[in-house]
C-alpha cells in the first residue's frame, strides 16, 4: 500500500475516534438541557471521559512498547463509540458517568498504537504525521454538528446513532494493518528507532502539554455557556462557538507541520503558546460577536503545537514511542478534565467569566517550559532486518514511499 493511502486512512479513522472526544463536550449543554445538570455536574461527565483515558492511556503506551497489539486498533475505536452511544439512555447519572468512562478506555487504547502505525506508515515525514493529527481535529470539528443532528433531532435516546462512526473507523484500520504487517515495530513489541532517550526534556514537554490540555479542554466544556453569555444568543450561538474551537484546531494542526519546515518545532511550539496567550484572554473579557474571532485563534495557538509535540516526544524518546505517544497523546486531551469539575464548581460559586480566567496563564506557562527546550535529532528508523536508516525526507515521492 503506498504510503499516502495508509496516512490518509489512518488520518480518517483518527478522525473517527477523535470526533467521540469532542462528542462528551457537545453532549453536556443537552445533559444541562433535559436532565437539568449542574455546571459542577455537567463538568463531571467530561471528568468521567478523562479520568480513565488519563491514567490508563501511559499504560497502554508502555504495553505496545513491549507486545505487538495489532487489535487494539479496530477494538478500542469501537469501544471509543460505544460508550458515547449509550451515554443518552436512561437518566441515570452513575450510569452516565459509567458510559462515557468506557469511551474514555476506548480512547485511551487507540491513541498509543495509531501514533506509532502512523509514525511507521509516515517513514519519519512530519507533514505526513501532520495529516494524521488532522484528521483527529476534524473529528473534534465535527463533533458539535454530528451531535447536534443526531440529538437535537430526537433528544438523548437517540445517542444510539452516535455509534457509526466508530464502525467506519473500525473498518478502514484492517486494511492499513494488513500493509504494516510486514514492518518491524509498526504495531508494537519492538522500537522503531534506535538513540538515547532524553527523559528530562520529555517531562519538561509533557508538562507544557499538561497545561496546554488544561485550557483546551477548560474551553471545549464550557465555551459553549461563555459565548451565550458574551453574546446573548441562544443554544446554537453556544454550538457554533463549539465549532469554532475545534474547527480552529484543524486549521492549527496543518499550519504547525507547514511552519515546522521554515523553522524548529520547538520555535514554532513556543511562539504558538506565547500568542495564545492573549487569545484566551480575548476569550474571557471580549464580548459581543468578536468573541469568536478570539475562540478562533485560541484554538489555532493550542493546536499548531498538536502534530509536533507528538514527533517531539517521540524524538525524545526514540527506545520509547509507544509511550511517547500515550502521554502526550493522552494528556492533550485526558489531563484537562480532571480539572474541568474544578472550574465548573469555580463557576457556580461565582461566574463563568471568574472562572475561566486562571486559564490564561496557563499557556505562559508552556512558554516557559518549551523555550529553552532543544531540538532533538531526528531518530534513524529501523529497517524491515532491524538494522538502522535514514528517516525519509520531506520531498520523498509516494510513488518510492511504500509501507
Amino acid at each position: 500500500m503506498p504510503k499516502n493511502k495508509s496516512i490518509v486512512l489512518l488520518s480518517v479513522g483518527h478522525a473517527c475516534v477523535d470526533v467521540y472526544q469532542g462528542a462528551v463536550a457537545a453532549l453536556v449543554p443537552f445533559f444541562v438541557a433535559e436532565r437539568d445538570y449542574t455546571y459542577a455536574a455537567a463538568s463531571g461527565i467530561v471528568l468521567a471521559a478523562s479520568l480513565l483515558s488519563s491514567v490508563v492511556q501511559p499504560f497502554f503506551g508502555a504495553l505496545t512498547d513491549r507486545h505487538a497489539l495489532p487489535w487494539l486498533l479496530p477494538v478500542s475505536t469501537v469501544v471509543g463509540g460505544l460508550g458515547v452511544a449509550l451515554s443518552g439512555i436512561g437518566g441515570s447519572y452513575p450510569l452516565t458517568l459509567v458510559f462515557v468512562a468506557l469511551s474514555g478506555i476506548g480512547i485511551a487504547a487507540y491513541h498509543p498504537e495509531s501514533a506509532r502505525a502512523a509514525r511507521v506508515a509516515s517513514q519519519g515525514s512530519h507533514s505526513s504525521m501532520g495529516w494524521f493529527s488532522l484528521g483527529g481535529n476534524v473529528g473534534f470539528a465535527a463533533a458539535p454538528v454530528l451531535v447536534s443532528a443526531v440529538i437535537a433531532t430526537g433528544g438523548l435516546r437517540f445517542s444510539p446513532l452516535l455509534i457509526l462512526p466508530a464502525l467506519v473507523g473500525s473498518a478502514l484500520t484492517l486494511p492499513v494493518l494488513r500493509a504494516l504487517e510486514g514492518t518491524p515495530s509498526a504495531v508494537g513489541g519492538k522500537s522503531t528507532a534506535e538513540g538515547t532517550n532524553d527523559w528530562p526534556s520529555f517531562l519538561r514537554l509533557s508538562l507544557a502539554v499538561v497545561c496546554r490540555s488544561v485550557v483546551f479542554v477548560g474551553m471545549s466544556t464550557f465555551v459553549a455557556f461563555h459565548v451565550r453569555e458574551q453574546t446573548g444568543g441562544g443554544t446554537a450561538a453556544g454550538t457554533a462557538a463549539l465549532f469554532v474551537l475545534y474547527l480552529g484546531g484543524a486549521v492549527g494542526t496543518f499550519a504547525g507541520s507547514r511552519l515546522a519546515h521554515r523553522w524548529d518545532r520547538v520555535t514554532v511550539v513556543s511562539t504558538s503558546y506565547l500568542i495564545t496567550v492573549a487569545a484566551v484572554t480575548g476569550v474571557v473579557f471580549i464580548p459581543g460577536p468578536v468573541v469568536y474571532l478570539f475562540v478562533a485563534l485560541t484554538s489555532i495557538g493550542l493546536y499548531v503545537p498538536f502534530s509536533l509535540q507528538v514527533t517531539l516526544a517521540q524524538d525524545y524518546l526514540p527506545t520509547r514511542v509507544g509511550t511517547a505517544s500515550g502521554i502526550t497523546l493522552g494528556l492533550m486531551v485526558s489531563v484537562g478534565g480532571l480539572t474541568s469539575p474544578v472550574i465548573g464548581s469555580f463557576a457556580d460559586a461565582t461566574t463563568l467569566r471568574t472562572a475561566l480566567t486562571p486559564l490564561i496563564a496557563l499557556p505562559a506557562l508552556s512558554w516557559l517550559l518549551f523555550r529553552s527546550l532543544p531540538e532533538p535529532a531526528v531518530p534513524k528508523l529501523l529497517s524491515r532486518d532491524g538494522d538502522a536508516a535514514a528517516p525519509e525526507t520531506e520531498s520523498s515521492t509516494p510513488e518510492h514511499s511504500s509501507s
